[in-house]
């Protein structure tokens, strides 16, 4: 019988095996075969944890990804304005930093496998759930509120998406930090218009 302990311990190194896979050979190259050789186990410890490669690599998109994850509590809304800034900054930086979430969600494009389709409702519950809490903020009716935000977070995925195999989109250098600086700038004028 396997600890608790030792069980979360190791489904956390095939969690990050996964991760360390994708963006060493990409995600289309990626095997179960592999990852239990990077995570140092046999292929039988991922069906009985996981029950498939497909299982693991929900796993993963669900501890990583941002919006499956960036709305568990209730926001800080002293300052809403600065709270809704960092939060845009955040998930930039979420998603800059992880290769393997960017070719995932690159892939996650062209499939509607059950797990992705998981993965989109719980991100599309999140953020419903944010747009209820945040339209009580807005200078805007709903409607607009949800446009604009959804422009603004598709932008952030798509630019992130993209930045790794081009430099220049719009006359902003998006591999560079100035030019997300530049993105960020402008996400923060539109929440200082869209927010009282």
């Amino acid at each position: 019988m396997v600890k608790e302990r030792d069980r979360q311990q190791s489904e956390e190194k095939l969690i990050n095996a996964v991760g360390e896979l994708i963006e060493e050979i990409g995600f289309e190259n990626l095997g179960i075969n592999q990852v239990a050789k990077k995570a140092g186990f046999s292929k039988n410890l991922i069906y009985r944890y996981f029950e498939s490669l497909d299982g693991l690599i929900y796993a993963y998109m669900k501890k990583h990804d941002f919006w499956v994850n960036a709305y568990d509590a209730k926001p800080n809304t002293s300052d809403i304005k600065a709270y809704l800034k960092e939060f845009y900054r955040r998930e930039i930086a979420e998603y800059r930093r992880s290769i393997a979430l960017k070719r995932l969600r690159r892939w996650e494009l062209s499939t509607d496998k059950d797990f992705v389709v998981e993965i989109r409702a719980q991100r599309e519950k999140n953020g419903v759930r944010f747009m209820d809490a945040m339209s009580g903020f807005a200078k805007i009716d709903k409607e607009k509120l949800q446009a604009i935000s959804a422009l603004m977070d598709a932008g952030i995925a798509y630019l992130a998406m993209f930045e790794d195999n081009c430099q220049m989109y719009n006359g902003i250098d998006i591999q560079s930090d100035k030019g997300w600086e530049q993105i960020a700038k402008g996400i923060d004028m539109l929440i200082d218009i869209m927010i009282k």
